[in-house]
Formats: C-alpha cells, structure tokens, sequence
C-alpha cells in the first residue's frame, strides 16, 4: 500500500509562486510513477505533469508546462512541483498521484494514460487577483 502526503499548498498573491511537495512511502520494492493533478471547485480533475525514475519519462498532462514544473528525488521518495507565475485560475486542490511501475515501458503507458490507484490527500493552492 503507497501512502502520499502533500505539501507546501497556501495562499499567494497573482504572480507568485510555490513548491509542493510530495512524500511516499508504504512500497517495498520497485519504482512509482508518480504525478501532480488538480481540481478546482466545480471543475473536473485536471492532470499537471508525471515523472518516473528521477525524469527518465517526464510528461506536462496540461497547459501549465511554461509555468511549472515537476522535478524529482528519488532517493527521497519526493516529487515536486514548482509553480512559478501563479493565476487566479491556478486556484485548486493539489494532488499527488502514484503508481508502480515495474520499467520505462510501464512508465509510457501509466503516465499518458493517467493510470494512478495511489492518491494523497491533497493541498489547497489560493491564488488572489
């Protein structure tokens, strides 16, 4: 069983920005996919960007890759997301997703296809005008 938990959420003005952060824990063996999702009030869940084996497969799920970014430590079970330039509309909770994925073959179908049974709890993310 993967356990993710969430970080680094909050309220910035316009034009600010944030890193979130993502911890898991719980998998004996093998690597995850893992990713970044969001999901505004009265908006369907929207992906952000996945990461497997510290960028060996790397994708930006939505039009956010100008402005964020999704790096990650795997030796520390974390993956971040920096998010540089923030808007209103950037105004959402924060979810961090997760995946085994046994090899990079995996990977490029998980990841695309949004494949994930691991979800944290999320963290909110206010952007003011």
């Amino acid at each position: 069983q993967v356990q993710l938990v969430e970080s680094g959420g909050g309220s910035v003005p316009a034009g600010g920005s944030l890193r979130l952060s993502c911890v898991a824990s719980g998998y004996t063996s093998g690597s995850l996919c893992m990713g970044w999702y969001r999901q505004a009030p009265g908006k369907s869940r929207e992906g952000i960007a996945a990461i497997y084996e510290d960028g060996k497969v790397t994708r930006y799920l939505g039009p956010v890759k100008d402005r964020f970014s999704i790096s990650q430590d795997k030796g520390a079970n974390t993956i971040y997301l920096q998010m540089n330039n923030l808007k209103p509309e950037d105004t959402a909770m924060y979810y961090c997703a997760a995946e085994p994925c046994e090899d990079q073959i995996q990977a490029l179908t998980v990841i695309p296809k949004g494949i994930f049974n691991y979800w944290g709890q999320g963290t909110q993310v206010t952007v003011s005008s």
